[in-house]
C-alpha cells in the first residue's frame, strides 16, 4: 500500500454511505493505520446527496481533506456525475451498476458492482447495499483487512442486523473477480 489513500464514498441519504465510511475508518484503525474520516449530507437527509471521506495512511495525516481521491464509490448516478471529476487518473471507481447507468470513458479501474440488487435478492433489503459495496472495495483495493472490516461492522451496527451486514460484506468480497 502506498503512504496515503484517499477514498470518497458517495450516494444518496439513506444508502448508508456515512456508515460505510465510518466502518472503513474503524477498520483502518484496527489495521494500525492512521485514519481521518469525515462526512456530509444534504439538509433533507434521505434522498439528498451524501458523502463520506476516509484517508488511510501509513503515517500521520497532515491535511485531513480529500482533494483528489484514489478510490471513488458511487452509489447513485447523481453522485457519480458530481464527484467523478475528483477521481485521480488511473484511480479506482466502484459503481452500483443498478443505480448508475452511464459511466463516461475515463482512465481508471472501473468495477460495476450489483450492490443494491444483491442486497435485495440475498438479504431481502436494499439497506445492506453499503456493506456489499464495502466488501467489493475491500477486495479491489486491499486497503484494509477482511478481519478488520468484520470487526468494525460488528461494532458499528445494531446486534439484530450484524449477521446480515457481515453476510452482505462477504457477498461483496465474492462479487469481485480479480
Amino acid at each position: 500500500m502506498k503512504k496515503r489513500t484517499e477514498i470518497r464514498i458517495t450516494g444518496l441519504g439513506g444508502q448508508g454511505v456515512v456508515l460505510a465510511g465510518k466502518i472503513l475508518g474503524k477498520a483502518g484503525v484496527y489495521d494500525e493505520k492512521h485514519v481521518v474520516q469525515t462526512q456530509s449530507y444534504g439538509a433533507e437527509a434521505r434522498g439528498s446527496a451524501a458523502k463520506s471521506e476516509v484517508i488511510i495512511a501509513d503515517k500521520k495525516v497532515g491535511f485531513p481533506m480529500v482533494r483528489k481521491c484514489d478510490v471513488l464509490v458511487a452509489m447513485s448516478q447523481t453522485a457519480l456525475d458530481k464527484h467523478l471529476k475528483d477521481l485521480k487518473e488511473d484511480g479506482t471507481l466502484l459503481i452500483d451498476e443498478n443505480l448508475v447507468r452511464e459511466v463516461p470513458k475515463i482512465r481508471a479501474r472501473v468495477f460495476k458492482i450489483p450492490a443494491t440488487k444483491m442486497a435485495e435478492t440475498e438479504l431481502k433489503s436494499k439497506i445492506y447495499a453499503n456493506v456489499v459495496m464495502l466488501g467489493a472495495l475491500t477486495k479491489t483495493t486491499g486497503i484494509v483487512s477482511q478481519q478488520a472490516v468484520e470487526k468494525a461492522i460488528t461494532e458499528s451496527v445494531p446486534d439484530k442486523t450484524q449477521e446480515n451486514n457481515i453476510r452482505g460484506f462477504r457477498i461483496g468480497l465474492e462479487l469481485v473477480k480479480q
